[in-house]
């Protein structure tokens, strides 16, 4: 059994992460959070001590300044904390410096998102074929524990493709993965997330798998309108992602895409930017002779989108639209989850995007910690047990809800399971 969490990045979704492990602190043991900005890692601990968080008060709970980067630094401070468990939460670029220090160290692994170079975007698929899978050797050999991409999507909406796989078809011809935010931070423009690392999953080329092969579109070029659960009637487009990535890999499905909700508002700011050159990762030079990247600047004139948390209301839903037969009938369910930006801000102090990526990754540190997810090797979560994980959830913020058909008695989705599918 491991004990003893590491949280690299101190933004929205490290502040979630740091409340949800506070919250289970007898199983997970000592709490340390790391940042390059220490101040910020201070300002959870704070947060955690004013909302009692701490489920033993008397446990660890401490802040210590890192550059992720520097996979030796990184692999000190997993050392001196004693952190059998590190929870990635840094920007996208670091993902490969803070593996390889799990990896020199024995420690186990999370992230949220995929790797990216910063000087390439929207690489070519299968995307985590070019850096963490080049790592799975080393993992299993050494026996690293190291899942990929556990936060809402990526992560949960991979468990709820699995089940579906495996519980509730025969056979599956789509999985239509749609993430709609129904709630208003009151900003003229703002993104929900690091804004460097948003525009980018969407300056580049939209690919998703259809068909059994990978299918290019531009971005905003394919629409769609569904009704849903609690946020009605919304419009998403087909936009590329890191799941599809490992999904398309992982289960005989031929067409698997991703459908994200934008405003009107939003494609217009995002339409002006991207005109303009503003969403170029590439340095250009100013009359004086230096050097500037439109993408940086952009990202440092915008909110910081933990600042959004507190005015922040309405809701998301997040699920997978399955279709194919099962027992010779067409079959069609939606599994989903629906959050709010007003409870969430209450409980840990962010906003509900940053809840629905941060309390996945914690209950994989909890299933890791209890055995069930340490499974001693590099793997995307739909290769690992889905209804402990989905059980879990339940319990400690992010419940799972199916509809299926048209029927419109969505229930709670859970699993009876006994001692021994627990720690399959």
């Amino acid at each position: 059994m491991k004990k003893n969490v590491l949280i690299i990045g101190a933004g929205g979704v490290g502040q979630v992460a740091a409340h949800k492990c506070a919250q289970h602190n007898r199983q997970l043991g000592d709490i340390h959070i790391a940042s390059r900005n220490i101040r910020k890692c201070l300002a959870i601990i704070d947060s955690i001590h004013e909302k009692g968080a701490l489920q033993d008060p008397k446990g660890v709970l401490r802040a210590h300044a890192l550059d992720a980067m520097d996979t030796a630094a990184t692999r000190r401070l997993i050392e001196k904390t004693g952190a059998q468990i590190v929870i990635n939460l840094g920007h996208a670029f670091v993902n490969m410096s803070v593996l390889e220090a799990c990896i020199q160290s024995g420690a186990a692994y999370i992230d949220t998102a995929i790797h990216e170079d910063p000087t390439r975007i929207c690489e070519a698929p299968p995307w985590y074929a070019n850096h963490e899978w080049k790592r799975k050797p080393a993992c299993a050999e050494k026996g690293i524990t190291a899942i990929l991409g556990c936060g809402f999507d990526p992560g949960v909406v991979n468990a709820y493709a699995a089940l579906a796989v495996q519980e509730y078809f025969d056979h599956v011809d789509s999985i239509d993965i749609i993430d709609i935010n129904a709630g208003s931070h009151g900003r003229y423009f703002a993104t929900n997330f690091n804004p460097e690392i948003n525009f980018r999953e969407f300056t580049g080329k939209v690919w998703s798998w259809q068909n059994s092969a990978w299918t290019q579109n531009r971005m905003f070029e394919v629409k769609r309108t569904d009704t849903l659960p609690i946020v009605g009637q919304q419009t998403s487009y087909l936009t590329g992602h890191d799941e599809l990535h490992s999904l398309s890999q992982h289960l005989n499905v031929p067409n698997i895409r991703f459908w994200m909700g934008f405003g009107e508002h939003y494609i217009n700011v995002f339409t002006v930017l991207r005109n303009l050159g503003l969403l170029s990762e590439k340095p250009v030079k100013l009359d004086d002779g230096r050097e500037v990247v439109p993408l940086q600047l952009v990202k440092a004139v915008l909110p910081d989108p933990a600042s959004l948390a507190p005015g922040y209301v309405g809701k998301t839903c997040i699920g997978n639209l399955v279709k194919g037969q099962k027992d010779g009938q067409e079959r069609e369910i939606f599994i989903y989850n629906v959050a709010d930006h007003v409870e969430a801000f209450a409980e840990v102090g962010s906003q509900g995007i940053s809840y629905t990526a941060g309390v996945p990754a914690v209950a994989a540190a909890v299933l890791i910690a209890q055995g069930t997810w340490d499974v001693q090797k590099m793997v995307n979560v739909e290769e690992l047990p889905c209804k402990p994980f989905i059980n879990l959830m339940n319990a400690i913020g992010l419940p799972t809800h199916i509809r299926i058909g048209n029927n419109q008695e969505d229930m709670l989705l859970s699993f009876e399971l006994d001692e021994q599918a627990q720690e399959a």
